[in-house]
């Protein structure tokens, strides 16, 4: 990792590559142009709104992280997008519902500019949706090298001087691993002879490592989560990270459940249930889409209890996920949990969780950080899987032989002291240290 003044520079236009443009993504955009307007803040976000200590307590050294570490500038964002309809981002964001028409008139030129290049899309592997705004070609290698010609003729027009692509389209039918995905050549090969095993965001993710941009995985499929993937972002020096971004219920249980083991309060089941609206809800309701969000939320209570190092608390706990679509609600999600808890000697308690929570208002400021921090790596020399970037992620992915972190408080100080290291700043490890400096 290069760190403080070998940075490199944060000066030019950062390319923000945006695969899908539905409810999170125009949201996401439309967020970062109002904000750039000053029609808006960007809440939610910590690269904009949130603070880093240094040093001691009593130093008072509290600066905007955006003042700390050298992030690309919300002015120098270019966005270049995907999708399976045509409509612009203007007309894609009216119909998704999530902002108000007042909130995306004061933008529209800048929405209606953005218009989605055709997209790489079979829907064999998201079976509800249908679209006409795709590409064709010979082969999944031929679509894979169309999308980086999109990148390049972007890049000239434009003028841009980096990339970070992030996935925000919907979720793909549930792909186990196989051999093919393991081995570059393999897939490399498996990509000339389209491959039944190889899915649209296994192309994207293979485009953008091969023209080494950094690639974010904000959905639960298995698209740069494997061996091929990350020998090609070794290769080629890139920054990934993924998967599927923590927004609502999930980001309730890396609160919640980091506070009933602290506390060694066991844990006997927890019921999850959603109802959502839009196209995401939509996607989910097939069985095979649903398999691949429900093993993204499923992983988030083991990785934190540790049921094997504390199985009288955690070992049989019931663990129950549920998401039905519901089209009234639209983006506006509902979740419910039932927290079925004992303490003391036994006693048996519960805990009620109702979130009305708006799924797109909290992806959006996740999906902004990730791709300022993900471009700041790069920058720094950082490449391969970005651990400290955990906070962000349902199912984070981790280096192989270790478990992910899924303590929301744990991957907080990660990626603060992250930031502190790059700087050259002391790592804060809330240990007292002014009392040790008296001795």
């Amino acid at each position: 990792m290069l760190r403080k003044d070998k940075i490199a520079s944060n000066q030019g236009k950062l390319g923000v590559l945006v695969v899908g443009l539905g409810a999170v993504s125009t949201t996401f955009i439309a967020g970062v142009m109002a904000s750039r307007k000053g029609v808006a803040k960007p809440f939610g976000s910590l690269t904009q709104m949130a603070r880093i200590r240094l040093g001691k307590r009593t130093d008072n050294r509290n600066p905007l992280i955006k003042d700390f570490v050298p992030l690309a500038s919300l002015d120098d964002i270019e966005f270049l997008t995907w999708d399976i309809f045509p409509a612009n981002a203007y007309e894609a964001a009216m119909k998704a519902g999530v902002l108000q028409k007042q909130d995306l008139d004061a933008i529209e030129s800048d929405l209606k500019a953005i218009v989605p290049q055709k997209a790489v899309f079979e829907s064999h592997y998201v079976k509800k949706l249908h679209g006409e705004h795709v590409k064709s070609g010979a082969n999944k290698m031929e679509l894979a090298e169309q999308l980086m010609e999109d990148i390049r003729k972007f890049k000239d027009a434009k003028k841009i001087s980096r990339f970070v692509m992030i996935w925000l389209a919907s979720t793909e039918v549930y792909v186990e691993k196989k051999p093919i995905h393991d081995s570059l050549a393999e897939f490399e090969k498996g990509l000339r002879e389209s491959s039944v095993e190889i899915t649209p965001s296994m192309i994207y993710a293979y485009a953008a490592l091969k023209m080494g941009i950094p690639y974010i995985n904000g959905a639960p499929n298995l698209s740069v989560d494997m061996g091929a993937m990350q020998t090609l972002a070794d290769q080629n020096k890139v920054p990934i990270a993924g998967k599927d971004l923590k927004t609502g219920q999930t980001l309730m249980k890396t609160i919640l459940a980091p506070g009933l083991k602290a506390r060694m309060l066991g844990l006997d089941g927890w019921f999850s249930t959603n109802i959502l609206g839009n196209r995401d809800g939509e996607v989910l309701d097939d069985p095979e889409s649903f398999k691949t969000k429900e093993v993204s939320k499923l992983s988030v209570l083991e990785t934190i209890l540790q049921p094997e190092s504390y199985p009288e608390l955690y070992n049989d706990f019931y663990h129950k996920v549920r998401i039905n679509y519901y089209p009234p609600r639209g983006d506006n999600k509902e979740s419910w949990d039932n927290i079925d808890i004992f303490g003391w000697m036994g006693y048996q308690m519960q805990i009620k969780i109702n979130f009305l929570c708006r799924d797109s208002i909290l992806a959006a400021p996740v999906s902004l950080d990730l791709v300022l921090f993900a471009d700041l790596a790069a920058r720094a020399g950082m490449f391969g899987i970005q651990e400290w970037l955990s906070f962000y992620l349902k199912s984070p992915m981790a280096a192989p032989g270790l478990t992910p972190e899924n303590d929301l408080f744990i991957q907080q100080v990660k990626l603060k002291n992250t930031l502190r290291y790059m700087m050259e700043e002391d790592l804060i490890t809330h240990l007292g240290l002014e009392y040790y400096d008296m001795m």
